[in-house]
């Protein structure tokens, strides 16, 4: 089995395939490295695809020191990955929380990113929602603890912006919802308060998202409600970046709906790779509805 080494010596699982310019999968708090195969199977025929799995998922190491995960952490390992592999720059595509480490990466490491792309991320993020989601977030790290992981693992999948995907695809759905249950209860638990819990709100990160230069692709299902608003201040916020909504979809947009979600990740690296994805033009944000 490959694995690299973070900053901090923890030792992450990583699979690639495929040639060509990089794109690096970084997956969901409920997913891990098979959470992207679907995109690796389609991307490699193009690109050298890359998927790794964050620290506390095994086979990735599960640090017991809680203070080893964090934002910052999540962030880095997209870092270590890229130098482990010696790439230079690389299209970075993350989903939920691994969008949220996609889009720190995006104004800490600019001249890394060919790309980004930021799917389902928003969980906690409303100023009004802080504390619920605090709360929430450690009510499932107790649970995590103290629960058998099979159990735990049901009970999530279950959620409200995911039986989008059980009612579409009942067996992709059994598939995930029994790849959940194989992680580390104590890797859960300790990503749930390290990244999850504490990690910034996306509302206290403007003037950061506004640094943002390099092209970006903001992904979200239009029955991912914690998401709706998150990605329309990213949209607002960022120069670069298009918004994706899709239709009658729930939050693990890249497992519920493939092909749509290659279909629009494939027309927007294209764009980027041939020089065409455009920045926004200022006019377009004067608040006027029929201009001057």
């Amino acid at each position: 089995m490959p694995h690299l080494s973070a900053d901090d010596g923890v030792k992450l699982f990583y699979e690639e395939t495929g040639s060509g310019i990089p794109i690096v999968f970084v997956h969901e708090f409920a997913g891990d490295h098979r959470s992207w195969e679907a995109q690796m199977r389609h991307f490699a025929r193009r690109y050298r695809c890359v998927a790794y799995n964050a620290r506390g998922y095994p086979p990735s190491d599960v640090p017991a020191d809680g203070e080893r995960y964090s934002q910052d952490r999540a962030r880095d390992d997209i870092r270590a990955v890229l130098d482990a592999l010696a790439i230079d720059r690389a299209h970075i595509v993350g989903l939920s929380m691994g969008g949220f480490a996609t889009l720190h990466f995006g104004f800490s490491y600019k001249e890394r990113a060919r790309s980004l792309v930021i799917g389902g991320c928003g969980y906690g993020a409303a100023p009004n929602e802080r504390e619920r989601f605090a709360a929430e977030a450690e009510a499932a790290a107790r649970q995590f603890e103290e629960a058998s992981m099979a159990k735990s693992a049901k009970a999530y999948a279950l959620g409200p912006t995911r039986v989008q995907f059980q009612n579409k695809d009942p067996r992709g759905w059994q598939e995930f919802a029994e790849q959940l249950g194989e992680h580390s209860s104590e890797g859960s638990a300790r990503t749930m308060r390290g990244v999850q819990k504490r990690r910034p709100s996306l509302f206290d990160l403007v003037e950061k998202m506004r640094a943002i230069t390099a092209p970006t692709l903001i992904m979200t299902g239009d029955e991912d409600w914690p998401c709706l608003e998150p990605a329309l201040l990213m949209k607002r916020t960022i120069a670069t970046a298009g918004l994706v909504v899709m239709p009658n979809c729930g939050h693990t947009i890249n497992l519920e709906e493939p092909a749509a979600f290659n279909q629009h990740l494939a027309e927007f690296l294209h764009a980027v790779d041939i020089g065409a994805w455009r920045n926004r033009d200022p006019r377009a944000m004067t608040g006027a509805i029929l201009g001057r």
